[in-house]
């Protein structure tokens, strides 16, 4: 399937020398056009009109009124942990008029290099974001209140849950920063405590500006 790359600097899914941009084709032959960090621009007549996510919802592009012919406009977003490499999954956002045949043409176009897809409703952090961010800001938390040392913490994780790594290390690593972003976007969005960014990532977003 061809699609083109519209973008403006880096690519959080997609960072430089990935497949998936070295293959794109020119936007006038494209079934699918991906826009990164630019304003999209609808195309009735193209498959699928992908929109890169960050922390933002697909409504702050399109509006809350949408109109039923933009059906083949969808968001998109590859889980990744802060600077870590990109994950192997895509997150799918749809609108109240998005197409099936949208979704199956965006699905089918990652699942050629590789990668999983699935579909969730238009909501600032998605699935996996709305999952792992409140745990990561409780085990800081914890760690600020002297529960136990990071070391212990992480080891209960991978030994008792089976986690890979635990989960004060894993967002140590992919950073702080990064953390407090998505922690901010997510406790403007949704008020609830569990999102309000921990004191090591406020720290860490401060040092970093």
């Amino acid at each position: 399937m061809r699609y083109a790359i519209v973008k403006s600097g880096s690519s959080q899914s997609f960072p430089e020398g990935d497949a998936f941009l070295q293959k794109a084709s020119a936007p006038e032959v494209a079934e699918i056009l991906v826009f990164c960090g630019v304003a999209a621009q609808p195309d009735p007549l193209k498959a699928a009109i992908l929109i890169e996510l960050q922390n933002e919802s697909l409504a702050e592009h399109l509006g809350n009124d949408i109109d039923p012919e933009r059906s083949n406009i969808l968001g998109f977003a590859r889980y990744r942990n802060g600077t870590d490499a990109p994950s192997n999954l895509i997150e799918l956002v749809r609108h109240s008029n998005t197409s099936a045949s949208a979704l199956q043409a965006a699905a089918k176009l990652f699942g050629e290099f590789g990668l999983e897809t699935v579909t969730c409703s238009d909501q600032v952090g998605r699935i996996i974001n709305r999952l792992v961010v409140a745990k990561y800001n409780a085990a800081l938390r914890f760690l600020d209140e002297g529960l136990a040392t990071q070391s212990d913490m992480d080891l209960t994780c991978r030994l008792g849950l089976g986690y890979p790594d635990g989960p004060i290390e894993r967002v140590v690593r992919g950073g702080l920063d990064r953390l407090y972003i998505v922690s901010k976007a997510m406790s403007e969005a949704y008020g609830t405590l569990a999102y309000v960014p921990p004191r090591r990532a406020s720290v860490a977003f401060k040092q970093k500006r």
